[in-house]
Parts: structure tokens; C-alpha cells; sequence
């Protein structure tokens, strides 16, 4: 059993919640809180209502999540929104949400941990955005099937491709998440490969006008990285059980 306080402190102070600005929605760092015992760190991508529902199935826990429970800003609390925070208040779950502070984690981040998946060598900031770098560029050599082949190995899934620019690939940029509309940044920072989750329609037809690889991975299927070793490094330091909550929307 270890203290809710205490494992929020230590997120707060490691991901530097208060530091790094976010959209509004976001909300960085606990969201909901409960009694303040916890048995069992959980992890997911969003905190949705069959995430909640899977999570509340148990003792007092925190779930750690990308996306928290208040993107679409202030609403009424009913329909599935107010069960959402039943089941969660009634089973004793708190709720901690880190977006680009998690994305930006140079150990624990989508962006790193993504990269080190797919071999990306010598890497650097990458784009900037709200004063930091949302993502990261690096060497990589290979093909642009061959890239296509180690970054479906690393989100587990389907990989929509872009073949705008060359079949040679020697520098890629990567920002996890839904940054494809960042295409034009992308060709104008001079990578052959842009590796994101999702764009816009238009992010395909631009990149090919722009000579540019682009490869959508898929939102969810790139953001899967930070939770899973934030809530195993949490476990391990505060010596209570994990699990990852899978809940794949396929966007």
C-alpha cells in the first residue's frame, strides 16, 4: 500500500507539472483524488468510461493516464460523464493526467521511448511549440518500407504511410500524438521521414507536395509508451502492482 501524496509529489516534481505549459484541457497532475490509499498503480491511455469501469474492478488505485478526464472543457456532469465519476469515486480510483509533460520526459516520454523503439540514433530536439520541443529528430538508417516494418513492430498495429519523399532514409523527426497537421514544419526542418500518430486529410496531400515521408502510426498506438513506464517505475519505487489498461480506439 503506498500514500496518494506521496506518489503524486513524486510525479508532479519529476514530470515538472507545473513547468510545462499544456493545452487547457489538459489539466496536468491529479484530477480526482480519493481516500488516500493505494494498492495498485494502473495505466491507459485516456481516461474514458470502459477504462474507468476496468479500473474500478478492485482495490483503491491510481490510474495514470495521457489523456485526462476534462479535454472537452467544463460540461454538465451527466450521461456517461457522470458515470464516469461515480464508478471512479465509488471504487476508490484517483486519477493523474500528464499530457506534454509525459510526451516531453527525456526517459519516461512517448517521444523517446518511440524513438529507441524504432533506432533512431543521436537525437535532438525537434519542433518547437509552447516554448519546448515537441518532439525529436535523429539519424536512421534504412528504407522507407524498412521504417514502415520497425515502427508497426513498435505500435503493434497498422501503419499508414505517406511516400512522399525518398526511399532512402537517413534523419527522421517524431513527435507522438496527433501532429500531423505539422507537416509544413517538418519538411522545413529537412528530415527525409516524419513520424507522427495522426493528421488531417490535408497533411497527406501537402506532405507529397512538400517531398516528405510521413508516417501515421496511429494517435493511440504511439502514446502507449509514456503511461506503461511511468506506472512500472512507479511500482517499482513505491513496491505496488501495475497493469496497463488496453482500450485501442484505432485513430
Amino acid at each position: 500500500m503506498a500514500d496518494l501524496h506521496e506518489l503524486t509529489a513524486f510525479l508532479d516534481e519529476q514530470l515538472r507539472i507545473s513547468s510545462i505549459p499544456d493545452y487547457p484541457g489538459a489539466i496536468n497532475g491529479l484530477q480526482l483524488e480519493n481516500g488516500g490509499r493505494v494498492e495498485r498503480i494502473l495505466a491507459a491511455v485516456d481516461a474514458s468510461l470502459s477504462v474507468v469501469e476496468a479500473a474500478a474492478e478492485g482495490p483503491p488505485a491510481l490510474l495514470l493516464v495521457h489523456h485526462g478526464l476534462f479535454w472537452q472543457g467544463a460540461k454538465p456532469i451527466r450521461a456517461g460523464f457522470y458515470r464516469k465519476l461515480k464508478t471512479a469515486i465509488s471504487a476508490e480510483l484517483a486519477i493523474y493526467s500528464a499530457h506534454l509533460p509525459l510526451d516531453f520526459h527525456p526517459e519516461w516520454g512517448n517521444n523517446v521511448l518511440l524513438a529507441h523503439a524504432l533506432g533512431m540514433e543521436n537525437l535532438k530536439p525537434f519542433m518547437e511549440s509552447k516554448g519546448a520541443a515537441m518532439g525529436l529528430r535523429g539519424e536512421w538508417h534504412g528504407t522507407r518500407d524498412e521504417l514502415k516494418a520497425r515502427l508497426e513492430m513498435a505500435v503493434e498495429g497498422r501503419v499508414h504511410v505517406c511516400p512522399g519523399g525518398s526511399e532512402a532514409i537517413r534523419t527522421v523527426g517524431l513527435v507522438t500524438g496527433g501532429a500531423g497537421s505539422e507537416v509544413e514544419k517538418a519538411a522545413a526542418a529537412g528530415v527525409d521521414a516524419f513520424v507522427t500518430g495522426e493528421g488531417p486529410h490535408w497533411s497527406y496531400p501537402l506532405a507529397e507536395e512538400l517531398g516528405l515521408n510521413v508516417f501515421y502510426g496511429g494517435h493511440y498506438a504511439t502514446e502507449t509508451f509514456g503511461v506503461k513506464a511511468l506506472a512500472k517505475v512507479m511500482a517499482q519505487g513505491f513496491g505496488i502492482p501495475w497493469e496497463f489498461i488496453h482500450r485501442p480506439t484505432g485513430l
